[in-house]
């Protein structure tokens, strides 16, 4: 009841606009070349599952005056960036269970190119342009490796227009002794904003549980306390 009314008095105080959504989320799946095929489809149905838990579609719909707006795509390279899913209202178990599905049937469009994380942030802004305006903005970037391509992250936030993006990760793999390193790009380089987290999967099998585990933190009615910071714990 708590995070609700603070969501409800920052709805109160913004503009018309802003208050028709209360978060305009992006997923971002990494398809470079280091992700196989077994792998992606551990990816694109593990999301798609994640989507249609009973607490996630519980806390897609808790405010239904004030929804989630959805939008995914995958990257790589430079220039590889592919729409998954279109923005999407998630305002009911039919859009949400449309999301998925779409999700769920789709097919990588890119499958050899390197791993461009500054390209990926650079692309959301993109995207974000497209869609509506919500109270709140968030970025949710998977990958299993650090940038290999192009500019990096810290770059990409120094000339695209994500000032007001939250950017949270999910590092595949960051839980692995010898990927402390993959963890520690997530965390220095990659998340960005208030209550900004990296959370870790330990391989793909474990893609699903920690993207329903992501998605919660994410869904949440945003309190007061998170303005506080990054939190970076997994």
């Amino acid at each position: 009841m708590v995070r609700l009314l603070v969501v409800l008095a920052a709805l109160c105080a913004a503009s018309p606009a802003a208050a028709q959504c209360r978060l305009a989320l992006i997923l971002a799946l990494d398809v470079s070349s280091s992700v196989d095929g077994r792998e992606d489809r551990l990816q694109r149905d593990g999301l798609a599952g994640a989507l249609l838990s009973p607490e996630i579609v519980a806390a897609f719909l808790e405010t239904p005056e004030t929804p989630v707006a959805l939008a995914v795509y995958e990257w790589s390279g430079r220039y590889q960036q592919h729409r998954i899913l279109d923005w999407t209202v998630m305002d009911s178990r039919a859009a949400i269970l449309g999301a998925a599905e779409a999700i769920g049937g789709s097919t990588r469009s890119f499958s050899e190119f390197p791993t461009a994380v500054g390209y990926a942030i650079g692309h959301a802004a993109t995207v974000f342009r497209d869609g509506p305006d919500c109270l709140f903005r968030t970025l949710d970037l998977s990958g299993d490796g650090v940038n290999n391509e192009g500019f990096g992250p810290l770059l990409a936030y120094r000339h695209f227009p994500l000032d007001d993006v939250t950017v949270n990760g999910l590092a595949i793999g960051g839980a692995a002794q010898g990927d402390k390193d993959l963890f520690e790009f997530f965390r220095n380089d990659v998340i960005k904003g208030p209550g900004a987290f990296v959370e870790i999967a330990r391989n793909y099998d474990d893609f699903e549980r920690a993207m329903r585990r992501k998605l919660l933190r994410e869904l949440r009615a945003r309190v007061i306390g998170e303005l506080d910071g990054a939190d970076t714990r997994g």
